[in-house]
């Protein structure tokens, strides 16, 4: 039975050429870290709760409300799931300007009601009228997790969102992201490889390896002293 408390219900199986993902997490932390392998399912757990990969059997439940069932038959399309999910490659549209990625599918309404303190919280609003190609890494990175937070998400998905950007970037970028997590009290799933960044951001970490959830604790616990990025290889490759 599911808690009431729960943010996050996930008990699926999805198998996908020769890659077979089989979870079971139930959590009530605001941020989970997911952390394991290359090829270890990572993504592929994202986009399940996205909607963008459709689980063979199994549950997805967030808060109170059920994404996915395949017993009773429901599978929410994407578009109606409200996830904000900033990809490994930010998905952006390079050719439009900065107000108009942001305000992507969103109408005026959500707009005028939450989008404003997301630009401020950001601070992107000095660069709305200007197109992503001109942009450097750092404002990329804020501007696509403006676009995610637009849908006023259920739960944010972030995939790696700083892997590309050096040191000095990401540590300007990490106060960001914890001004969303305090301020707009928008629960989150981060994916990543470097343990001080999970430590920052998450209060529950859970690893993953060749599909399967192989443990989960609090980031101290996690990854005591580790500091380097986490490379161990996996056994069987994800799809």
């Amino acid at each position: 039975m599911v808690s009431k408390h729960s943010l996050l219900t996930l008990a699926i199986q999805l198998r996908q050429g020769g890659f077979s993902l089989d979870v079971s997490v139930e959590t009530e932390a605001q941020a989970v870290a997911i952390v394991g392998p290359s090829g270890s399912g990572k993504t592929t757990m994202l986009d399940a709760v996205a909607g963008l990969r459709r689980p063979d059997a199994g549950l997805i439940q967030v808060g109170q409300e059920i994404l996915f069932n395949s017993h009773s038959g429901t599978n929410l399309p994407s578009h109606e799931r409200r996830i904000g999910y900033v990809p490994q490659d930010l998905a952006l549209f390079p050719h439009l300007t900065v107000q108009q990625n942001v305000l992507y599918g969103v109408s005026n309404a959500a707009t005028e009601e939450y989008g404003r303190p997301v630009l401020q919280i950001l601070e992107i609003q000095e660069l709305l009228s200007r197109t992503i190609d001109s942009l450097p890494g750092g404002e990329r990175q804020r501007v696509a997790l403006a676009r995610a937070l637009m849908v006023r998400p259920r739960i944010l998905l972030l995939d790696e969102p700083l892997a590309a950007l050096d040191i000095a970037l990401r540590d300007r970028i990490l106060p960001y992201l914890e001004r969303v997590r305090e301020e707009l009290k928008t629960p989150m799933i981060y994916v990543s490889h470097v343990p001080d960044e999970i430590r920052q951001i998450a209060d529950w970490v859970i690893r993953l390896d060749a599909g399967q959830v192989v443990g989960s604790s609090v980031p101290a616990e996690a990854f005591g002293a580790e500091t380097g990025n986490l490379t161990s290889p996996t056994r069987r490759r994800e799809r």
